[in-house]
Order: structure tokens, then sequence, then C-alpha cells
């Protein structure tokens, strides 16, 4: 495949373009190891951590993170966080059990969507959205709804290019407990690859597919990767030569 050929020299030529990034999530599951892939790739010459606490890193290679606190209640108070950064990454995400259904719609439409908001306003050429799995704003289920409802209107913003990610199921380990979504990871994680693979996707995978995407030019203001394409761009590389 020759993309794949190509992803190590997209990489160093992203690279010398020094890009800062910054990622919203970086406490939860997936943030979390994109910003450990971002560190390993050494993709952009500035890290930025937007969230509501400050994180605690113990190695080395997170040393030069930055790190931005802000009340998410009050973003508009915090606008110079989101200023001069070319890419960023919005990982937020709650649940409706542990934050009740008004607190599910504050988070991942309200919070992702002022994010959005200020980034734009910031100079962000570069918008990507973690979103879901048969995300539709007219879907009767409050979680797919929200989540085809903030893609929409973050697609209103504009960004020069904005890349939303529909991962099925993500496979991981979590820090907090989620016993229905361990169950399906386990359920999904017996199954044959080929049946599995269609309704769920490693959060690793997720991650380069996120990041691969970022360093190839792409024409369009808007592309829609859904669970397969994340499974396909996310393996391009396995090597992820340097």
């Amino acid at each position: 495949m020759a993309e794949t050929e190509a992803l190590p020299k997209l990489r160093e030529d992203f690279r010398m373009q020094n890009k800062s990034v910054f990622i919203l999530g970086a406490s939860g599951e997936t943030g979390r190891v994109l910003l450990k892939e971002i560190l390993e790739q050494s993709l952009f010459s500035k890290v930025t951590l937007i969230g509501r606490r400050k994180l605690t890193f113990h190695e080395d290679a997170y040393k030069n993170v930055n790190q931005e606190v802000v009340d998410f209640e009050k973003l508009d108070d915090y606008a110079s966080a989101f200023q001069g950064h070319d890419v960023g990454f919005c990982c937020l995400g709650t649940t409706r059990k542990k934050a009740g259904a008004e607190g599910f719609v504050r988070v991942d439409r309200d919070y992702v969507l002022k994010s959005a908001e200020l980034a734009k306003a910031g100079g962000c050429k570069h918008f990507n959205l973690l979103s879901s799995k048969g995300a539709d704003k007219s879907s009767n289920f409050l979680y797919l709804q929200v989540k085809g409802e903030v893609e929409a209107r973050v697609e209103e913003l504009q960004f020069d290019r904005y890349s939303v990610f529909r991962p099925g199921v993500l496979l991981c380990d979590r820090q907090e407990s989620r016993p229905g979504e361990w169950l399906v990871r386990k359920f999904f994680g017996s199954l044959p690859e080929s049946w599995a693979s269609g309704h769920s996707v490693p959060v690793t995978t997720v991650v380069r597919a996120m990041l691969n995407n970022a360093v190839r030019p792409s024409g369009k203001k808007m592309e829609l990767l859904d669970n397969k394409a994340i499974h396909d761009l996310g393996k391009a590389d396995s090597s992820r030569t340097p």
C-alpha cells in the first residue's frame, strides 16, 4: 500500500512544520493514549493539555507538556488557553450513568461545542473530534443524538479541516469501572476478529488513525472516518517508523 510506505515521509514533513497541538480530555482513556503516542512520535513542537485539573506525570517524556486548567462552566474566561494551536484533538466525554442525562449533554455537547468555538477563534486550523459509531442527531437514543448534534454544530464553525472519528466499542482497560462496557469488550474480545472489528476497535488503533490522518494532506474541509476506516488507517503502518 503506497500510503503505508509514505507515512514515515509524511510524518517527517509534518514535524518540519513545527505545529502546536492541544488535547481536550487527556485524563480519559483515548486522550491518555493519544498524548503518549504524540510524544513518542514527536509530531508537534508544542503540546498543551486543556482540562479541569492538572494531571501528574512521572515519566521524563512528559516534562515539556503544557497544561491549561480551565473551568468548563466558564470557558469564555479561559479563551487564552485555546489560542495559538494549529491542531486540536477533542476526546471529551462522560456517560449518562456517571453524570446523569443533563450532565452528559453538558459535557458531550456544550463543553465540546464551546471548546471548538474558542479553538476556532484562537486560530486552530484542524479540529479532530472523537465521536461514536451510529452518531445521528435524529436518533431516538440520547447518546447517539448528542454525538450527532455536536458533530453537525462543530462543522458549522467552518474549520479549515475538520475530522470526525466514529469508532465502535473501544477495546481496552479503563481506569474507572464501567461494567456494561467491560462486559461488551470482553464479549467482542472473544469473537472472531472479522466480526468483532465491525463493531469494536482498540483505542491504540483509534489514536494511530487520528495521527496518521493528521499528517497526511487533505483537500477536504470535513472528513468522516467510520469504524472500518479507523481500522484501516490505524493499522496502515504498524511499525510506525519515525
